[in-house]
């Protein structure tokens, strides 16, 4: 009972606490009211409250219970580290004025992507939070200042002027959808929030010359995110390893792929977005039949489905805050996720220009997390519904990317299955650059730069994907540490389980439990605590 207390109670803290991410699968519906507040008294709670909840966990003795408890009690101390992570070790709300960018607009861009109408309740949320982005834009001053990394704030006006005027832009192609008493109030609070953004910019370009270069986050810091958060058995020198061996592999495929279809012909575009969306309700549905009936994943009628739709007007400009998708939440859950496409382009960025000629290569993946969130909200049990750590998630969608490959679904499209392999290869990529910003082998733009020639990526994607990673070390590596990690799984399931071993059975399984790191997921699933001891050996 102390246990289930305590999560509760952590969620409860955490779901007012977590700070906004441009990625997906962390958004969070925050409390009625709620507004963003980093200022120093709210980062000392943090910690105050962060102490507490940790002193308590340290004081349960489940040593006599069963596993399953013992395994909740691990993933309490996995989510209290990620807490300790953020506040202490990486720092971001006194390192890098991106994260502050985040913080003022994303929380408005969050609002944005739902995709009901906007009612008056929500009309309000998005007025409030634009009326407070000058009182986030002060606390960033207040926090960065003397403690801002050099790199880390051109990355922040390289975006805020690359994106000079979108917020503007977005608000009055939203007045249109807001109820009539709001549609006039609008242009006053964003006249207040681009104001404070223009002013936050011109404060860090005065900041800039003075600023010390960024520190990287380090060997020790980035073990205690290895071992201590996501629980994983390697050394970051076993997962450079890792990352180059699966380099080679996808190389290699992807050769192999180019030369069996070097005479195909690229498919066709759709002629607009709303074919495009047409295209992939029917891909939806093929993709979800194809994996129940070839017995990889069961789909039952119940599950929600995940949709496209046209980018509507007052998100266009933002998207450069994060994905433009709407994955719901636990509030939701029955709700079918969607994502905001763009007019089929053939320029568009490597994974929007995939996704327009092939839907199912984001229904194999993106597709993926809105099915498995939306399993793990409707989870027994309330400690494993909430987002934990990205290894386990991304390592399913990609583990299922690539199996839906190996299983025929783009024997029809071998541009899609040339893709495929090129994400292998962006994938396996993605460890060496997230080793080597943690580590301070890699600037960022050295980063943005080995991704855009090595996969190759566009530059865009491939600079967004830098910024990103340097501000999130250990993100990358969950694409490719994730995916290894579940092989194992199934490989070891299979010696363990013999004739008692069913693929869907495990897969079905391995979704519900999507949120739990995989050393846990072993230990629950087949009694083995190797990986969950070798983490802790590794932690000290």
């Amino acid at each position: 009972m102390g246990l289930a207390k305590l999560a509760e109670e952590f969620w409860n803290w955490r779901l007012a606490t977590v700070p906004d991410s441009s990625d997906d699968l962390p958004r969070v519906r925050r409390p009625d009211g709620w507004l963003p507040d980093w200022s120093p008294k709210a980062v000392a709670d943090r910690r105050d409250v962060l102490a507490e909840l940790t002193r308590r966990h340290r004081e349960l003795d489940l040593s006599d219970e069963p596993v399953a408890v013992q395994v909740d009690g691990r993933l309490l101390g996995s989510a209290l580290a990620r807490v300790h992570w953020e506040l202490d070790l990486i720092r971001a709300w006194e390192r890098d004025p991106c994260f502050y960018i985040q913080q003022s607009l994303g929380p408005i861009y969050v609002e944005l992507l739902v995709s009901s109408p906007f009612d008056t309740a929500r009309a309000g949320r998005i007025s409030a939070l634009l009326r407070h982005v000058p009182l986030v834009l002060e606390q960033a001053r207040e926090n960065l200042a003397g403690a801002a990394g050099a790199s880390f704030a051109r990355s922040a006006l390289s975006l805020l002027d690359d994106n000079a005027g979108s917020l503007e832009a977005a608000m009055i192609a939203l007045t249109p959808f807001l109820p009539d008493e709001y549609a006039p109030e609008l242009p006053a609070a964003t006249r207040v929030a681009v104001d404070a953004v223009a002013a936050y910019r011109d404060w860090l370009a005065e900041q800039l010359p003075s600023l010390g270069e960024t520190e990287p986050v380090g060997p020790e810091s980035l073990a205690y995110f290895l071992h201590r958060v996501a629980l994983l058995p390697y050394s970051a020198q076993q997962l450079r390893e890792m990352g180059i061996q699966e380099w080679h592999r996808a190389v290699a495929l992807e050769t192999l792929l180019r030369t069996r279809h070097r005479d195909a012909v690229e498919p066709a575009l759709p002629v607009d977005a709303q074919e495009h969306v047409q295209r992939q309700a029917v891909d939806e549905l093929a993709v979800r039949r194809f994996a129940d009936e070839r017995g990889l994943l069961s789909q039952p009628e119940s599950l929600r489905h995940y949709r496209f739709a046209p980018l509507p007007p007052y998100l266009a400009p933002l998207t450069w805050l994060g994905v433009a998708d709407d994955l719901t939440g636990p509030g939701r859950m029955d709700e079918d996720a969607t994502r905001y496409i763009p007019a089929p382009a053939p320029d568009l960025p490597y994974f929007e220009r995939a996704a327009a000629f092939d839907a199912r290569t984001a229904i194999v993946h993106e597709g993926v997390h809105a099915q498995q969130v939306a399993i793990g909200w409707h989870h027994e049990n309330p400690a494993r519904r909430w987002f934990y750590d990205s290894t386990p998630n991304e390592g399913i969608a990609f583990n299922y990317e690539e199996m839906m490959l190996h299983a025929g679904l783009f024997d029809d499209a071998p541009a899609s299955a040339i893709f495929v392999a090129s994400a292998m290869r962006l994938r396996a990529l993605r460890v060496e650059v997230d080793l080597g910003l943690a580590l301070g082998e890699l600037s960022i733009e050295e980063a943005a730069e080995r991704l855009e020639i090595a996969v190759p990526l566009d530059r865009e994607t491939a600079r967004d994907e830098a910024v990103f990673f340097a501000g999130n070390p250990g993100q990358a590596l969950s694409y490719q540490i994730g995916k290894l990690q579940i092989q194992d799984l199934l490989s070891t399931a299979v010696r363990e389980l013999g004739e008692e071993f069913e693929l869907k059975q495990f897969h079905d399984r391995l979704w519900r439990e999507g949120n739990v790191p995989l050393a846990l997921q072993r230990w629950e699933l087949l009694g083995l605590r190797d990986h969950l001891d070798e983490a802790d050996r590794l932690a000290g």
